[in-house]
């Protein structure tokens, strides 16, 4: 049998560790927000600038957070968020 290599964290997945209560900021913009409201709406990027630090208020299916930002709250994906702190 082979041996296999251990597999290390790169800095994606270190910030699937986030949890609600975290501060987080937006470390890359995604193609589009979507609002976190009963019935969503899209918005463009430029909605929530880069480095735009908010507070995670939820977790969803997959790797999808409610962030609350100073324009509201959005659903968020982890790819594009980063922990603070």
């Amino acid at each position: 049998m082979r041996d296999q290599p251990e597999q290390t964290l790169g800095p994606q997945d270190a910030d699937l560790e986030l949890a609600v209560g975290d501060r987080v900021c937006l470390s890359q913009s995604p193609p589009f927000f979507k609002t976190a409201e009963p019935m969503p709406m899209l918005r463009p990027p430029d909605t929530v600038a880069l480095a735009d630090e908010g507070m995670i208020t939820e977790q969803r299916p997959g790797k999808t957070w409610v962030v609350r930002f100073d324009r509201g709250s959005f659903l968020v994906d982890s790819d594009y968020l980063r922990k603070l702190g």
